[in-house]
């Protein structure tokens, strides 16, 4: 099968553990674009984090963000598709918050909103050990009447919300009351973290707007990820590849399982399915 459109997450999957992209797999990948097939980034990250990693492969392709819910073409600034959680629905969120004591995150395509001031510490650390080199354009919010301003402000643009924790058991009693409003998407992207969006934006969906506006067959995409928020997009695609780090159910799932991120499972698979075919 020659595949035409290739979709990759990238924690856990183009990054290794170190937050790298291994040289042999840029070349991977971009000898795949350079065969016309279209390399697209997708991702739970905000949209200019995602154009960072795809800018640094060189492809062209457009950039899936935030799951699904902002879709865009990097070369003709054009957004192709855009789902966000809106005022009223944020500031439900901020409600459920407030009240169980969690700290948020919200971003738009372009900016990240974070309540936790731990986040901007792990960001410079991060910084100085090289595990991020794109500048990120963030902002602290302190208190939650400055949550409400900022909600109301970024009423069009937020498209994402994120909860990080280190303990499960403090969460199980938000976990509950989120599963009970219907309007949202929750998805878990690593075992710390939870993701929400609107209800029925996922990887997968986004996968298929690509296919649709390129003309792709689904039998002509191939999809590589490791964790939960991958799945949709691996079920969708002809070929679904599982990182050898992936959860247990994407294993599961996936018509194939690559090496790990720590063993160039992208380059692998890339250079098995799309380069030797």
């Amino acid at each position: 099968m020659a595949y035409k459109l290739v979709c990759v997450d990238v924690d856990g999957t183009l990054l290794n553990s170190k937050h790298k992209i291994t040289q042999r797999t840029k070349e991977a990948l971009l000898q795949a674009h350079q065969l016309g097939v279209h390399v697209v980034i997708s991702t739970g990250r905000m949209y200019t984090d995602a154009e960072y990693y795809s800018n640094l492969i060189g492809v062209k392709s457009p950039v899936i963000a935030s799951n699904g819910a902002f879709i865009k073409e990097k070369d003709k600034d054009k957004v192709i598709f855009k789902d966000v959680l809106g005022e009223s629905l944020s500031l439900e969120l901020l409600s459920l918050f407030h009240k169980h004591n969690i700290k948020p995150y919200f971003c738009t395509p372009n900016k990240f909103y974070y309540g936790n001031i731990m986040f901007k510490l792990y960001y410079i650390v991060a910084k100085l050990l090289g595990a991020r080199s794109n500048k990120l354009d963030d902002r602290f919010v302190f208190s939650w009447g400055q949550w409400q301003k900022v909600l109301c402000k970024e009423k069009d643009n937020i498209v994402k919300c994120e909860i990080i924790y280190r303990n499960p058991a403090l969460i199980d009693a938000l976990r509950s009351e989120l599963a009970t409003l219907k309007s949202l998407e929750i998805i878990d992207s690593s075992k710390y973290n939870i993701e929400i969006t609107r209800k029925g934006v996922s990887k997968g969906k986004a996968v298929a707007m690509l296919a649709a506006l390129y003309d792709v067959k689904r039998e002509e995409i191939l999809t590589i990820g490791d964790s939960a928020n991958d799945l949709s997009m691996i079920e969708y695609a002809g070929l679904g590849i599982a990182m050898g780090n992936a959860t247990d159910v994407v294993k599961q799932k996936a018509d194939y399982i690559t090496n790990s991120n720590d063993n160039e499972g992208v380059a692998n698979a890339i250079r098995k399915f799309v380069l030797e075919n």
